[in-house]
């Protein structure tokens, strides 16, 4: 073999050991697919631990890929009615699961969450678009905890001049048969009158005893009017497209935000998935705190260069 004919040799060797590494890399580090447990398993799963009690019924939500790597996210509805809320991390293997919710960890936790919110959350909303804490609420107009809700997070807002609002719809489908419909009207009220929107959906809280998917129509249009717009000119609006697509793009960004139950919070990014389990004065500290915590780090960010 002649001199350059051995150099050209070494030269593809090497570009093929390159090439492999390089192969051999990418393979290792490119995560193996999360297998889903099918709701066969899942309904197994759920006899074998709570099928002692034949009191006790279940509902699968669904079943995805969870935002931890590698493990899949089970949601159930435990108990009659609204029920209660569990959800299920599934080992890669399908032989594990751990109960309770994964929570974002970090020098900034809830940075990505707040991010896609700044970007995605474009409810109606009350406060400046530059306050230091932007809380996110995302609710349903038929669900009873929200209407318990919205009085301590008026008094949240009131209280905390430095903060903003931002609602969000999530209506619980099928589980609350009129609540899709009140959010397009109130999407639609929203357009006429932003400030008729806030009234507006207090008078609904305020109706939900009397609500039935059967009169929703007549009364909605009736508390429409109520808060200054043409009722008959908002039913018709909650019947378009558009307005129905508005509603839908909010819950897919609850959904992407794994909000599964209402109300649910976001405070600058920090979810607050229970807010009865939380003290007033607990929740208003966590404002504060989360306010003054933005404070420093704007004032700790250095101005842009002029070069």
């Amino acid at each position: 073999m002649t001199c350059m004919r051995r150099v050209v040799f070494l030269v593809l060797l090497l570009s093929l050991c390159v090439a492999a590494q390089k192969g051999k890399k990418t393979a290792s580090t490119t995560a193996p697919p999360v297998l889903l447990p099918s709701e066969e398993i899942v309904n197994e799963y759920m006899h074998h631990m709570v099928g002692y009690d034949p009191t006790i019924t279940w509902k699968i939500l669904s079943i995805g890929e969870s935002d931890v790597p590698g493990m899949a996210l089970v949601v159930l509805r435990v108990g009659e009615g609204e029920g209660r809320l569990t959800q299920l991390y599934v080992s890669v293997d399908g032989k594990h699961a751990i109960a309770g919710e994964a929570v974002p960890f970090g020098r900034d936790p809830f940075v990505s969450t707040r991010e896609k919110l700044a970007r995605e959350a474009r409810g109606p909303s009350i406060g400046s678009a530059d306050a230091p804490v932007t809380i996110v609420e995302f609710s349903d107009l038929q669900c009873p905890h929200c209407k318990a809700a919205q009085p301590v997070i008026d008094r949240l807002i009131a209280e905390v001049p430095n903060s903003r609002l931002v609602f969000q719809h999530f209506p619980l489908e099928p589980l609350h048969p009129w609540a899709f419909k009140a959010a397009a009207f109130a999407q639609c009220v929203a357009q006429r009158k932003p400030r008729a929107f806030w009234s507006y959906i207090r008078s609904v809280y305020d109706s939900q005893l009397d609500m039935t998917a059967g009169n929703a129509t007549d009364k909605l249009k009736a508390l429409a009017a109520a808060a200054g717009v043409d009722g008959n000119e908002v039913a018709n609006c909650s019947q378009t497209e558009a307005a129905k697509a508005a509603i839908r793009t909010s819950q897919e960004l609850g959904r992407s935000l794994r909000v599964e139950a209402t109300p649910t919070l976001f405070i600058n990014g920090r979810k607050i998935g229970n807010m009865s389990a939380i003290p007033y004065e607990s929740l208003k500290k966590l404002v504060d705190f989360e306010a003054s915590e933005a404070e420093k780090n704007r004032t700790a960010t250095p101005p842009p260069s002029d070069d």
